[in-house]
């Protein structure tokens, strides 16, 4: 009867991620903010009433990929494409001054007489790599908070959602520069070969994509499910296309076909089909996921002291780097404290780094604790922190109950066209 379980875990994990939403939001913070700590009470650091499952791995995946396609949708194209350079300067020191801050905490206290480190190789590699690890963001809770803020398309959030995309890129780079170094069956060249391919190939579908689409809705009254369906497909495909392929995140390869489909007629009934299936399933087992993950190791006074700085440097190196990037392109302070602070949260993109650096032995066991905690309070504190931040600035006269009225609007205009 085990095999039913995870019908108990799912109802578990939708009722506790929906009370502590609305708790928190009762205090004023995002509701997103109440699922990730659903996530640690459930999870092993807590109660330990559920576990990490494959199943709700696999539905937390497909929740994340869900969630940047519903993004891709949201955002506005042009807007984006005033950002395109702002958000590689964005995202080229969000990545940079992590990996020094990153270096220079590890530095200090992977060493004889601190902390004594159980991977082999270089500890000039091990220190580079934590660096590394600092360097990843996890846009998705970013996502998330600005959809319900009702902030998405704000100039700050098309520059976030675009420098979190080169992130990752970026992220992929540095990740393989270093693994490179301590794994010679990984050619540097080839990698960044398949990336300049997947953008190409992203371009040259997502075009042929776009054009078949529009002239098929175009000439569609009838039947609009069968275009939700056939979006959500492409999402999939592209989503494994970009990873199993190119070695692209597969929430690129996502947030890319629901950037494609936003400029066709169709795109705000699709997004309102997708808004109640991440809802009602999908978000709350992807944030509650990431609670459930964590394990808080016993820790020495070095490994705490360790620990503290390095989540401050996190923090720290996220807004001065993204922030300081957005000011050299021109932001206003308001938009580059914005930017700065939608880029902290590490999410689970540092845990896939932090175990692949263990994996090829550039980690030690011991830093795993330290790394965890890292990405659980960079990961709540996000939220958190872009509340504050999107109160001020000139759109922050627009209510949110404006937003949800306009949003009724033009779900109320869609179902009349479908009838």
């Amino acid at each position: 009867m085990d095999s039913y379980r995870f019908l108990l875990d799912l109802a578990i994990i939708l009722l506790c991620t929906k009370l502590l939403g609305l708790a928190t939001k009762r205090v004023q913070m995002p509701q997103v903010v109440g699922a990730l700590l659903a996530g640690l009470l459930l999870g092993p650091a807590g109660l330990g009433i559920l576990s990490k499952t494959d199943f709700i791995t696999r539905v937390a995946e497909l929740g994340v990929i869900v969630l940047m396609f519903s993004a891709g949708l949201e955002t506005d194209i042009k807007e984006l494409k005033k950002t395109g350079v702002s958000s590689f300067v964005i995202a080229l020191l969000g990545v940079l001054v992590p990996i020094v801050g990153g270096f220079g905490v590890s530095y200090f206290f992977n060493r004889p007489g601190m902390i004594e480190s159980d991977a082999g190789g270089s500890l000039m590699l091990q220190n580079i790599f934590v660096g590394v690890i600092l360097t990843a963001t996890s846009v998705s809770i970013t996502v998330e908070t600005l959809k319900e803020l009702g902030k998405l398309k704000t100039h700050s959030g098309n520059a976030i959602l675009g420098a979190a995309i080169i992130d990752d890129i970026l992220g992929i780079v540095a990740l393989t520069v270093v693994t490179s170094m301590a794994d010679d069956s990984v050619n540097i060249t080839f990698v960044l070969l398949k990336i300049v391919a997947f953008f190409v190939f992203a371009g040259v579908v997502g075009f042929l994509f776009y054009k078949m689409f529009k002239l098929w809705t175009a000439k569609s009254e009838r039947g609009l499910h069968r275009h939700v369906i056939i979006a959500f497909s492409f999402c999939l495909i592209m989503a494994y296309i970009s990873e199993h392929f190119f070695g692209v995140a597969d929430i690129t390869g996502a947030y890319i076909a629901g950037l494609i489909i936003s400029n066709t007629e169709r795109s705000e009934f699709v997004q309102s089909k997708f808004d109640t299936l991440s809802y009602l399933l999908l978000s709350p087992v992807f944030f509650a996921s990431i609670g459930l993950d964590v394990q808080i190791p016993k820790m020495s006074t070095k490994i705490v002291a360790f620990t503290i700085i390095l989540v401050i440097v996190a923090i720290l190196t996220k807004v001065l780097g993204c922030g300081l990037g957005a000011k050299l392109c021109g932001y206003k302070p308001y938009q580059y404290r914005r930017i700065g602070v939608g880029m902290i949260s590490r999410g689970e993109v540092a845990l896939i780094v932090a175990s692949k650096g263990a994996a090829l032995g550039m980690l030690g066991s011991i830093f795993m604790g330290p790394i965890v905690i890292v990405v659980v309070i960079t990961t709540i504190i996000t939220p958190i922190l872009l509340k504050p931040v999107f109160k001020r600035g000139p759109e922050a006269y627009v209510t949110k109950e404006e937003s949800v009225s306009e949003y009724h609007e033009k779900v109320h205009d869609m179902r009349k066209e479908n009838n």
